[in-house]
């Protein structure tokens, strides 16, 4: 697995992101957690975890090292890398090979089991945009997930509000689970895998809702003077948007943003791309949301199920993690860049992740067709 790291010169110097891999001689296909690499000499190593601690509402004295982060780590600062493959870039490919390519060996592992699908929405089904009201996914796209929804149980799982999410999605065979799972829908009447005539609801953070309300509407009057900013309201989490923000104006906001969430001790800072988020301190994520529907879906205690889970963003490593705890099925990540994760294989983009979806579709037609008639 890989171990991504900050790296400082010394206490006063500038942050510089640089990405750290170490390859053992074990099978590409345990990736388990390893002991990271000595940094370099003259070097302090300070792990991914550790920084974002520093994005808590009471560790801010260093939250201009989660801003330079963002600044080394940000694509547009990737451009100048040579087109060729770096020996860091091979190593991290190597234990995250791509899910295309491995896609037999991927069947061969899910041979007797029940697959279910856990899909993020932005930067996997649709492209990252500017402007995140306009995040929409392809009709192609579409049409590929409603046919995946007839193989194998499949939820959304996503940062944005449940009813956004299903606004730009439009499929009722689906289960949502929006705000980072904190707001979770079965699919509508119809559904071959919903359980009895009620439909299933959870929302196990509903006394937050007036708290976030308030917070949304102090974010978007003080975040107003910002140019580019954009607060959005996802019902149970609230997040910042700094992606058409000078960079010079990033310390900036995120100053803002802390500035309001310190008289609300109950709420959370966290960092996706280019997005900060606001939600309840309660112990639950994307990871928390995939066991629930497990266990909805009566998969709970079973061993012959294979949940696969595909994202791009650092919130969908708690769903990664509880994988890779529970020794069953996969994540995969959506990046064109190698980043620290718990995924076992990488696709680059969303249209990777519609060849893939395509490629499991397929494959399930003929297994069928393969079966005897009874």
């Amino acid at each position: 697995m890989t171990n991504q790291n900050v790296v400082v010169s010394d206490t006063k110097s500038t942050i510089n992101l640089a990405i750290t891999v170490h390859v053992s001689n074990s099978n590409i296909f345990t990736t388990a957690a390893q002991k990271p690499p000595a940094a370099p000499a003259g070097y302090i190593s300070i792990s991914r975890k550790k920084l974002l601690k520093n994005l808590e509402i009471n560790g801010g004295p260093r939250i201009n090292a989660w801003v330079e982060s963002m600044r080394a780590s940000s694509p547009t600062h990737l451009k100048s890398t040579p087109p060729s493959l770096t020996d860091d870039q091979r190593s991290w490919i190597l234990h995250h090979p791509s899910a295309l390519d491995m896609f037999e060996q991927i069947i061969d592992a899910s041979k007797g089991k029940q697959i279910v699908m856990f899909l993020d929405y932005d930067g996997t089904l649709s492209p990252i945009v500017d402007d995140p009201d306009r995040a929409f996914m392809s009709k192609k796209m579409r049409a590929t997930v409603r046919r995946l929804a007839r193989c194998f149980p499949t939820a959304i799982v996503s940062g944005r509000c449940r009813d956004k999410v299903y606004n730009f999605v439009r499929l009722a065979e689906l289960y949502y689970a929006g705000s980072h799972g904190m707001d979770i829908k079965g699919p509508a009447k119809g559904s071959k895998y919903k359980k009895g005539n009620e439909g299933l609801i959870f929302q196990p953070a509903s006394e937050f809702l007036p708290m976030i309300d308030e917070v949304y509407k102090e974010l978007v009057e003080k975040t107003k003077s910002t140019a580019g900013a954009k607060v959005e309201n996802n019902k149970f989490c609230v997040s910042v948007h700094f992606r058409c923000v000078d960079e010079k104006k990033w310390s900036e906001l995120a100053q803002v943003v802390r500035s309001v969430l310190k008289d609300y001790p109950k709420l959370r800072l966290t960092q996706g791309r280019k997005v900060l988020e606001i939600r309840p301190t309660i112990k639950w994520d994307k990871g928390k949301a995939l066991e629930f529907l497990l266990e909805s879906l009566g998969f709970a205690n079973c061993t012959d199920v294979f949940p696969v889970y595909i994202g791009d963003d650092r919130t969908d490593e708690d769903a990664f993690k509880v994988l890779r705890e529970r020794g069953q099925g996969f994540g995969i990540l959506v990046s064109k860049f190698p980043k620290d994760t718990n995924a076992s294989y990488s696709l680059q983009e969303p249209t990777q992740v519609m060849d893939f979806l395509q490629r499991l579709v397929e494959w399930k037609k003929i297994s069928l067709q393969g079966q005897p008639r009874m």
